[in-house]
């Protein structure tokens, strides 16, 4: 029974590796954009609840829902007036920009917060549990499952069932034949990406719940994401959700097996993945 508790621990902490890919693989499905900074960004949505919630006495869940219109604006304006400038037919301007981003954005937050790792309380749902037959399962480990599965459920249904979901489409497919049909790509870029930073708002608050953080972690959370959406399948929202609990599955495992494995575990999961289907789960773009 053990090791099916350990298996259920590891698809309930997928779900948080889907909200830090969440975001990543919608701007990536729609403007083919790698961001380096998405790891920061997390961080620094984190460090924004934080500053809510102890300024304002505020929970968490109610801090996220100021936070997460604010991430929207900075992702807005971040994509219209810095990384529209950079996209094209060469993939190093993005890459290189978001990576200055992702520097600007450590050493920010070191030189507000410093190197210290913090916390956001969240009272009596941080060791709050439910037993559901013979596991006792974490209240805030099954929330952020939830809302993974939340997200993707309304990011889907923006997508394939809105106005708006068309523009991302088209703009996906052919962002000059767009232009021609009176969508603005720029714009509709810029949306994108606003969207995707409100995602990052309701990761970072389970980030900062679940476990501590500090501004040097972005990174890690970053190469988390990617793995996900990689082994997912590029563009496939539902494909994140299954590398991130494959991800999360390969940690608690390894981590059982030995605590010194668990992240290489994860590590090596991806690997295999990529060896059996080089192209992910659900090798599909947004179309």
């Amino acid at each position: 029974m053990s090791w099916a508790d350990t298996i259920l621990q590891g698809v309930l902490l997928g779900g948080l590796y889907a909200l830090f890919a969440a975001g990543l693989s919608l701007v990536f499905g729609i403007m083919r954009l790698v961001n380096l900074a998405h790891g920061d960004l997390i961080v620094l949505a984190a460090y924004l609840v934080l500053v809510l919630v102890s300024g304002l006495g505020l929970h968490p869940f109610v801090a996220v829902l100021i936070a997460m219109p604010l991430m929207f604006g900075i992702g807005w304006l971040l994509q219209a007036y810095v990384l529209n400038r950079t996209l094209g037919p060469d993939i190093l301007p993005p890459l290189l920009v978001t990576f200055g981003l992702s520097v600007v954005l450590q050493n920010g937050l070191l030189q507000a917060y410093s190197a210290d790792s913090r916390r956001i309380p969240s009272g009596a749902l941080e060791t709050a549990s439910v037993a559901i037959g013979p596991f006792n399962i974490g209240v805030m480990p099954m929330l952020t499952f939830a809302s993974a599965v939340g997200v993707i459920l309304i990011l889907n249904r923006v997508l394939y069932g809105t106005e708006l979901g068309r523009a991302f489409r088209a703009t996906s497919d052919d962002a000059v034949t767009a232009g021609l049909m009176g969508i603005k790509p720029n714009r509709t870029f810029a949306v994108a990406t606003g969207i995707a930073m409100a995602i990052v708002a309701i990761a970072a608050v389970f980030l900062g719940t679940r476990a501590n953080f500090d501004p040097t972690i972005g990174p890690a959370r970053l190469i988390y994401a990617f793995e996900a959406v990689i082994m997912g399948g590029l563009g496939s929202l539902w494909g994140t959700l299954a590398g991130g609990v494959v991800l999360g599955v390969a940690q608690t495992v390894g981590g059982a097996i030995n605590p010194e494995w668990q992240i290489l575990a994860g590590h090596i999961a991806f690997v295999l993945v990529l060896l059996v289907r080089p192209r992910g789960f659900f090798p599909r773009a947004v179309d």
